[in-house]
């Protein structure tokens, strides 16, 4: 296996604020790395120097053998923010359709993909349906068709299920490891601990720093932890 992503002693800063502290971690081709930790612990931020958003104050970040930022290895990239960047006036086919041009993606491709990515995310029966009228949950949904209509090499996702009812969250789940098998490297930021079971491997942040890093059966097994919750408070604990 690749290493697609690579992080090297990153940290960044906001003024006197130091959010991410001496982060080192690689993420292979083909699977799902999980950011674990609650609200504060940096996950979004080290998403936004991952994807090219922020340049780190200190340390190095690669998205395939590239450093980052780079507005072309950008284009390579599928990014969910935690807020929906959707254009509210237009339906959910012409928001696609936009997207999709950017990605350079052609009018026949357009249509193919955005058929494709609306039912992955069950929207296909609102395809000419103004985003204003959308429910949270369904931007959300919008949002994530958005980010695998160029059907990217890498897929970041920050909080992606957020707002999404249990069903559907299966279902994106099930589309997910789909990507995976083909070979798509996927990062997904949660604080959902029944989320980070499923990810191939984590990384538990907590204060910007990451406590520990492993598959979840490998952190829960070093301590004889019953969930990936006792985990994390365990290696919390640990770190103080």
């Amino acid at each position: 296996m690749a290493n697609e992503i690579k992080l090297s002693n990153i940290a960044h800063s906001f003024g006197d604020e130091t959010v991410i502290k001496e982060v080192n971690l690689t993420v292979e081709q083909g699977e799902i790395f999980g950011l674990l930790g609650p609200s504060g612990a940096g996950k979004t931020t080290l998403v936004k120097i991952i994807v090219g958003i922020l340049n780190p104050s200190e340390g190095e970040a690669y998205v395939q053998g590239t450093k980052m930022p780079s507005l072309k290895q950008m284009r390579e990239i599928g990014f969910m923010a935690q807020s929906d960047a959707l254009y509210m006036e237009l339906s959910a086919k012409e928001n696609l359709d936009f997207f999709g041009a950017i990605y350079g993606l052609s009018p026949s491709d357009r249509k193919r993909r955005i058929a494709e990515a609306l039912n992955v995310v069950d929207l296909g029966n609102h395809i000419d349906k103004p985003v204003d009228k959308f429910s949270g949950g369904m931007k959300r949904r919008l949002s994530l068709a958005a980010a695998i209509l160029h059907e990217p090499k890498v897929l970041i996702l920050d909080e992606p299920t957020v707002g999404i009812d249990p069903v559907l969250r299966q279902s994106i789940w099930k589309e997910l490891n789909y990507l995976k098998e083909k070979g798509t490297t996927i990062i997904v930021t949660t604080h959902v601990m029944d989320e980070a079971d499923k990810c191939d491997r984590l990384a538990l942040l907590r204060d910007g720093y990451v406590i520990a890093q492993g598959s979840p059966e490998q952190l829960k097994q070093e301590i004889n932890a019953a969930s990936i919750e006792e985990a994390f408070l365990y290696y919390g604990g640990a770190r103080q």
